[in-house]
């Protein structure tokens, strides 16, 4: 029996994979951030195990998150997602990902990756936070809202400042892993 101390919100197989192996890690790869925005903007009023679950199937139907083929999505491609019942079926958030496709390309065009452009809100290197309790992580913070509302003016959409802030904790931008946790030191 596994006898490390976690993150609370660990609670299931998946999860606590989820949290031992990627959440928290530093991430600069530009696909591994597409897929994260996706699925931030995927999970808005869902819980993020169900995401989970649905990972590869997401995977699958958005062309293991190329930017460049989810871009180029149209009609059908759309009908067909809101068809999958492996991902989760919103029109709007289905949408949003092929409108943040096309904006994600045109960052990566501007700053020369998604990952120069997406890290510079919190100086380029994670911010270790210090959390003995989980009511003292917050939803957001002013990194996350300067993030939204820049991510918002380039076009971008499901990008409110909680969305971004779970896309920063889960791609290393901030370490929220609780003090007492095992992978707080080593991330």
């Amino acid at each position: 029996m596994d006898e490390r101390v976690r993150c609370p919100w660990a609670t299931n197989d998946l999860e606590i994979e989820y949290h031992d192996r990627e959440w928290g890690v530093p991430l600069h790869d530009d696909r591994g951030l597409f897929e994260f925005l996706i699925l931030e903007g995927a999970q808005a009023g869902l819980s993020w195990d169900t995401i989970l679950r649905k990972r590869g199937n997401y995977r699958a139907a958005y062309d293991r998150f190329d930017p460049r083929k989810v871009a180029a999505y149209g009609r059908r491609e759309m009908a067909a997602l809101l068809r999958n019942p492996g991902i989760v079926r919103n029109r709007l958030k289905i949408e949003a990902s092929v409108a943040n496709a096309k904006a994600f390309m045109a960052v990566q065009k501007e700053f020369g990756s998604f990952d120069s452009y997406v890290w510079q809100f919190v100086g380029g290197t994670p911010k270790r936070n210090r959390w003995r309790e989980m009511r003292q992580v917050p939803a957001a913070t002013s990194q996350s809202d300067a993030m939204s509302k820049d991510l918002r003016k380039r076009g971008f959409r499901f990008v409110g400042s909680t969305i971004c802030y779970a896309f920063m904790q889960a791609v290393g931008m901030v370490n929220d892993h609780l003090v007492a946790c095992f992978r707080y030191p080593q991330v």
